[in-house]
């Protein structure tokens, strides 16, 4: 019950934590901050890191100056390619194997809704997929058991980490220091989980509205 109590109040106050790292750490914060983003998005065992409360709250920090935006920016956009590449690799080699085990995470039905998810949407898929939590977690790995080729994945993996690590991270470092927003941080989070769901609620209910086969 603590660790969940935890795990909440750090989400809710990252831009405190983050700042109390930075104290503790100093320039090896770009690498704590770049492992975390290449791991949210690397392996699937990890969907629960920050990513997006995460950028938006380095941001607001590179705006103090406590970090620099430039390190930061393309440090990040590297990170967030690299994690999705791995993620796809490590599903292509051993995506098959996971899911025919059907084990309580890797279950078939999943794999079958993600396949038919990437026959409906294509590469939209990968880039709406950035914006979702957990679900971008697991977007590239499905991607790589076969529904997609890499050369396709590679473009939109390019194009949704971009708009993913620009958006956040510029949106921070524009927008986190406005007093209203800096106050009441734990809100902008919130406001921020809410954003992100958003895209997959609306391909939810676009899903509900079309006929059945």
């Amino acid at each position: 019950m603590q660790t969940i109590k935890f795990i909440i109040d750090l989400f809710i106050h990252l831009d405190r934590y983050l700042a109390q790292i930075i104290d503790a750490t100093g320039s090896l914060t770009y690498l704590i901050l770049f492992l975390v983003i290449f791991a949210e998005t690397g392996f699937v065992i990890t969907p629960f890191l920050p990513g997006d409360s995460l950028l938006f709250a380095a941001g607001a920090l590179a705006a103090k100056n406590i970090l620099n935006i430039y390190v930061l920016y393309f440090s990040l956009l590297l990170a967030a390619f690299l994690g999705d590449t791995i993620n796809y690799w490590i599903g292509k080699k051993i995506g098959s194997e996971a899911f025919r085990s059907n084990s309580k995470i890797f279950k078939k039905k999943y794999l079958h809704k993600a396949q038919d998810f990437y026959e409906k949407h294509g590469g939209k898929a990968i880039i709406l997929a950035r914006f979702v939590p957990i679900v971008r977690t697991f977007a590239p790995f499905v991607a790589g058991i076969g529904v997609m080729s890499y050369p396709k994945f590679l473009l939109y993996n390019l194009i949704g980490g971009f708009l993913w690590v620009s958006l956040f991270l510029l949106g921070g470092f524009f927008l986190g220091n406005i007093p209203f927003i800096k106050n009441n941080f734990h809100y902008t989070v919130i406001l921020i989980i809410l954003i992100s769901i958003i895209p997959i609620i609306v391909e939810i209910i676009k899903s509900k509205k079309e006929p059945k086969d």
